[in-house]
């Protein structure tokens, strides 16, 4: 099936506008494509004919606090470079506490905070923190800029003010005051890879052990994120002691106007809002939201911050015939076809490097995890073209003159292969979390294979394998 016909790389937003103009609703932008990617495959976007991938523009990709003290955020900062700023978890918690919680390191590294919130769910963990912050967004096209309060952003459910010739180019929100306190709460089905069920943001400006202003923002309960009013009157002026937190979370209720569905009933949803509402503040009373937080987030990235930084040098355009030039393994490919595919069937049918598996084809289980210009992603939700130009080591590459990898080894001397089939995504990522860090614990561990599945329910012979790996190379050094 193809998915889209015509695919560009613009080197600038300007020229991403001008490209969403010309095709007058028929071209979307791409950055993360965790969401796009899916919805386009699943047929649920015929009108999009042409994808516009912003991905490859320097410099939009950072965090920032300008001379008004408003932090913006790129469009292309990712949950993981949230999850990772220094600045994020000292001023404003709750923003990189949500992003932490999204998906696993792979779909952290590719899905963007912009993307989150154009996706409009009700369901996404980045909306409601920033409306809790009072975030704006900047949309931009081909006629000029316009700024939107977040909280006006959203019509209903995955409906927004955004017009088709707009992108997001901005995000922002004042910086909290010095003292201000905050933190995200989430309720899922499972630890990782899980939408929420129902999920709060709180953000409370003290006078010393005083509530000076409350913001509670809840996802997952009504068709868009919705304040609990009532229990943010009712805080401020008070103290955070178990009568006031019990009080402010049977309040909270009355913002809900939950559905059931497939991850709990109404009932039940309404429940957890008093219930979520009610450890969120109790964890702010006593000092707790931080707890469980990692000093050092896994992220996937090998060494360093992973950040855009070569430019192209022109506008890149992918159709029939014009090839994919890429770099796979130390190996130059040159595709003439493959160009409306996934990076993994890419991978797979185009370059015939089959080591990289197909599990569940829309970000779940890891099996098709490689390495993206430095970076852990699942290739089943990156376009093929984003392989242009690009670097990327597929399991195939891991071994060396004929020699396996050392955690490879490991693999085979703790009996991890198992079935084998999801071996080579958890290996890439193990692979590039002993490169980030050499001496990671069961919980970075854990952390880094968020994403990869085993069907064979082996986690105990896989997490040996990768534990015994780090202990080789310390060891070897």
């Amino acid at each position: 099936m193809t998915m889209w016909q015509k695919y560009y790389t613009p080197t600038s937003l300007q020229e991403a506008v001008a490209l969403l103009a010309e095709h007058k609703g028929s071209a979307r932008i791409i950055a993360g494509g965790t969401d796009l990617v899916l919805e386009l495959e699943r047929g649920q976007r015929p009108q999009v004919k042409a994808l516009i991938d912003v991905s490859r523009i320097p410099g939009l990709d950072h965090i920032r606090v300008d001379d008004r003290g408003w932090v913006h955020l790129g469009p292309l900062v990712t949950h993981n470079h949230c999850a990772g700023s220094e600045l994020l978890v000292e001023r404003a918690f709750t923003l990189a506490r949500a992003c932490w919680s999204v998906g696993a390191p792979q779909i952290r590294n590719r899905g963007t905070v912009a993307g989150n919130l154009i996706t409009a769910s009700p369901a996404n963990d980045t909306i409601p923190p920033l409306i809790a912050l009072g975030a704006q967004v900047t949309l931009k096209s081909a006629e000029g800029e316009r700024v939107v309060p977040l909280s006006e952003f959203y019509t209903g459910v995955r409906k927004t003010v955004m017009r088709e010739d707009e992108l997001m180019a901005d995000i922002a929100f004042p910086l909290p005051p010095e003292g201000a306190r905050s933190t995200f709460y989430k309720l899922a089905l499972r630890r990782a890879q899980a939408i929420s069920v129902v999920n709060v943001a709180v953000v409370l400006e003290m006078e010393g052990e005083v509530v000076a202003r409350a913001q509670l923002t809840y996802g997952s309960v009504a068709p868009t994120i919705v304040h609990a009013a009532q229990a943010e009157a009712y805080l401020q002026g008070k103290q955070l002691t178990p009568e006031v937190i019990a009080r402010a979370g049977e309040m909270a209720v009355a913002a809900a106007q939950p559905i059931d569905d497939v991850r709990g009933s109404a009932a039940y949803r309404r429940e957890m809002v008093r219930v979520c509402t009610q450890r969120a503040l109790r964890d702010l009373a006593q000092g707790k939201e931080r707890e469980g937080y990692p000093a050092r987030p896994v992220m996937l990235w090998g060494p360093g911050e992973y950040h855009v930084s070569r430019e192209l040098s022109a506008r890149l355009e992918h159709g029939p015939g014009i090839p994919i030039e890429t770099t796979v393994n130390g190996k130059r490919y040159a595709a003439e076809t493959g160009q409306d595919k996934t990076l993994l069937r890419f991978l797979r049918e185009e370059l015939g490097l089959t080591g990289t598996k197909e599990g569940c084809a829309e970000g779940e289980c890891g099996a098709c995890t490689v390495i993206l210009d430095g970076m852990a992603v699942m290739a089943c939700l990156v376009p093929a073209p984003r392989a242009h130009g690009a670097r990327i080591v597929t399991v195939e590459g891991l071994a060396k003159d004929g020699k396996l990898h050392p955690l490879q080894e490991s693999f085979v001397e703790q009996g991890a292969v198992q079935c084998g089939y999801c071996t080579p995504g958890f290996l890439i990522s193990g692979v590039q979390l002993l490169a980030e860090n050499p001496r990671p614990g069961l919980w970075e561990i854990q952390q880094a294979i968020t994403g990869n599945l085993c069907r064979c329910t082996g986690y105990y012979k896989i997490i040996s394998a990768i534990e015994r790996a780090a202990e080789l190379a310390q060891g070897a050094h």
